[in-house]
């Protein structure tokens, strides 16, 4: 248990007791002396406990929730979070080595995501708390899992707005070589150094496998990176044409599709607004058509812009769509949340002169929680179109 303390303003406390983890530092009165990282009471000013938080000195955000009450933050404390947020990943997956393990707030540990590949873990300390922490968390994650290797994938922009720096290198054990893991009846292999993220993109892993029910006759994918959904589309399609402007990423690709034994993908190295743009402009038209960009808009400031750029590439999309096909449209925009998105498609389709069904709406994989109260844990958006 901890004796520093900080106290909450008004507006801090109704946003405390509403149940938001995130405390901004314009609501939080801390003692000078604290430096970042610290577990700390979190009291009203009256000195009434509230709760307990990590405490960050250089982000925008102050604290973020631990406990309502007293207890210790302590080895014990964290080691029951890991087997809580483990047991969960074990009901939705019996038999499976191969999720998001850790995924920060949404598990009660602020600051943290660890994703397993079997015997290999990727993990991210993303605010001083974790990172000042992260040989602790390191042991009892090597215990928990008898891990092989332990990579730390600390090489995100989020860490300058902790006033941390960028890191990645393998903290435990020795890594040999990417990890191969299924996707439905797809096999994967995910470089936990080099690779996107922690690895690769698990929070789309069940999004991914779904659109083979949906693939049809000839199929594009656009941003199509390694082939998360490509892969699946050429089980059920004629043909699919993978659109990737990383020629690496093409690369590994057409490895993935070799080692799967799929010879009707087409690899093509170009930006996906340009070739869609081409795709129009020559009247080609698809069966099944799946868009997955980056996000385009890092901060509320970029939201009009990234709207824009959403709403050119599904435009495209719906115009190349033949009559009964489907699009499965993506976003991981946090900024962009799911109304404005979905406002989007429906300004794209009236524009492409469309008439086009809802089927499905999804979000991140079950492995991704997402935490009431906390809207950035819901930034995943995937709509299942139907071209009328």
């Amino acid at each position: 248990m901890t004796d520093v303390s900080v106290k909450l303003s008004r507006r801090g406390l109704e946003r405390w007791r509403a149940g938001h983890p995130w405390i901004y530092e314009s609501d939080v009165e801390a003692p000078k002396s604290l430096k970042g990282g610290e577990v700390v009471r979190v009291t009203d000013h009256k000195g009434y406990l509230l709760g307990q938080a990590f405490y960050s000195r250089a982000s925008k955000i102050s604290l973020r929730w631990l406990a309502w009450d007293d207890v210790p933050i302590d080895e014990a404390w964290f080691a029951a979070r890991i087997a809580a947020a483990d047991a969960l990943r074990q009901r939705l997956f019996p038999g499976d080595d191969t999720y998001r393990l850790i995924h920060g707030e949404a598990d009660g540990i602020p600051g943290l995501v660890v994703d397993r590949y079997g015997d290999a873990l990727s993990a991210q300390f993303l605010v001083p708390a974790t990172e000042q922490r992260k040989e602790l968390i390191a042991s009892l994650l090597e215990q928990h899992f008898k891990a092989k290797a332990i990579v730390n994938r600390s090489d995100v922009g989020v860490r300058k707005l902790e006033g941390l720096e960028s890191f990645k290198g393998v903290m435990r054990g020795e890594l040999k070589g990417p990890k191969v893991y299924l996707e439905g009846h797809v096999r994967l292999s995910a470089d936990l150094l080099q690779g996107q993220k922690t690895g690769t993109f698990l929070d789309q892993r069940e999004n991914h496998v779904l659109a083979s029910q949906y693939a049809a006759g000839e199929a594009l994918d656009c941003f199509s990176y390694v082939g998360g959904f490509a892969l699946q589309l050429a089980l059920k399609a004629s043909k699919v044409t993978a659109v990737e402007i990383s020629d690496a990423a093409c690369a590994q690709l057409k490895e993935n599709a070799a080692a799967n034994g799929l010879s009707n993908i087409e690899t093509v190295s170009a930006n996906a607004f340009d070739f869609l743009r081409d795709a129009v402009d020559e009247g080609r038209k698809f069966d099944t058509i799946v868009l997955d960009p980056p996000s385009f808009a890092k901060n509320k400031g970029a939201i009009e812009a990234a709207t824009r750029g959403y709403k050119e590439i599904n435009l495209r999309a719906l115009q190349l769509l033949k009559p009964g096909g489907h699009l499965i449209s993506c976003s991981c925009t946090y900024h962009v949340d799911e109304e404005g998105f979905e406002a989007m498609l429906d300004s794209a389709a009236a524009d492409a002169k469309r008439r086009v069904q809802i089927v499905e709406k999804r979000g991140a994989a079950r492995d991704h929680p997402v935490l009431l109260g906390l809207r950035e844990t819901r930034y995943l958006k995937c709509f299942v179109l139907r071209a009328l």
